[in-house]
């Protein structure tokens, strides 16, 4: 009996050694204080601000945030970004970077959202013109011209691809995807692709192709004559080669015959003419 209380005992202390160190080492985690986290101050945007907004002081606000985890290109005070405009639209305490902004001299409004070696070329549209009101801000289209050629008579032809919407109406601004019934839409191009588009608007008629924003690829399509939609397209015409008149024959020289009558000789002409006597292609000769 000494024996087995001993033994039980010794269970009971090891049991309560074990039981005292865990409670000593979670006491010792809880009374830990958790890291201290430096916080700086950054620029947001103090509500919801369109394209082209220049900023001032009563669009943006400062909030905490964590230093060991910076934004890049993130601005700290907000005189940084006071004067500059904004070249695509921001959300409510969105954080405003440099990449989000026109240089400091671009001004405000759509010039400023215009890239360097671009143009903003507004055309004048209709309903249909405008995928029925589904080309919006920020929409990616192709340019579609038909015109009239004196050689081909009325024909279709992609100009431009994948050109970006910058403005429908007077808006730089999409309303959620909606369609909206539009009358000029602004596209941006190259200089080259603005002369082509303006030619096309005021010598025949441009129709816009709405096309997804990722799908990038150039398809160039061939030209569409009006003939080959209402099948009236034939194959080419033949050209005929006549062949040159046959060169009349020469007639062969004549025969002269020596005819003597008694003491009067006279030469006699006898046309030449193949007979029967004919040997080797020449006549034989009369004597």
């Amino acid at each position: 009996m000494d024996r087995n209380r001993m033994a039980a005992v010794g269970f009971a202390f090891v049991f309560a050694l074990i039981v005292a160190v865990a409670v000593y080492h979670e006491f010792k985690v809880v009374s830990t204080p958790p890291p201290v986290v430096i916080m700086k101050q950054i620029v947001v945007a103090g509500g919801p601000l369109p394209l082209g907004t220049v900023l001032t002081a009563r669009d943006l606000r400062s909030i905490p945030w964590p230093s060991n985890a910076p934004v890049s290109n993130m601005f700290t005070r907000m005189e940084d970004a006071e004067g500059r405009a904004l070249i695509t639209s921001v959300s409510e305490n969105e954080p405003i970077l440099e990449t989000k902004l026109a240089p400091k001299a671009a001004g405000g409004g759509l010039a400023a959202t215009i890239p360097e070696g671009m143009r903003a070329v507004s055309a004048a549209v209709n309903d249909v013109v405008a995928v029925a009101g589904f080309v919006t801000p920020g929409a990616m289209v192709d340019v579609l011209a038909t015109g009239n050629s004196k050689d081909t008579g009325n024909i279709t032809k992609t100009i431009l691809e994948n050109v970006r919407v910058l403005a429908a109406n007077q808006r730089v601004e999409s309303r959620n995807g909606r369609p909206e019934t539009v009358a000029v839409i602004t596209l941006l191009v190259n200089p080259a692709d603005a002369g082509k588009l303006v030619m096309a608007s005021n010598s025949g008629k441009i129709q816009l192709a709405l096309r997804n924003t990722i799908d990038t690829q150039a398809a160039n399509p061939p030209p569409v004559l009006q003939a080959s939609i209402y099948g009236l397209e034939g194959p080419p015409p033949v050209a005929r080669h006549l062949a040159p008149p046959a060169a009349k024959p020469v007639p062969p020289a004549p025969f002269i015959v020596d005819v003597i009558s008694g003491s009067k000789r006279e030469n006699k002409t006898f046309p030449s003419e193949k007979t029967t006597g004919e040997t080797n292609g020449q006549p034989e000769q009369v004597h």
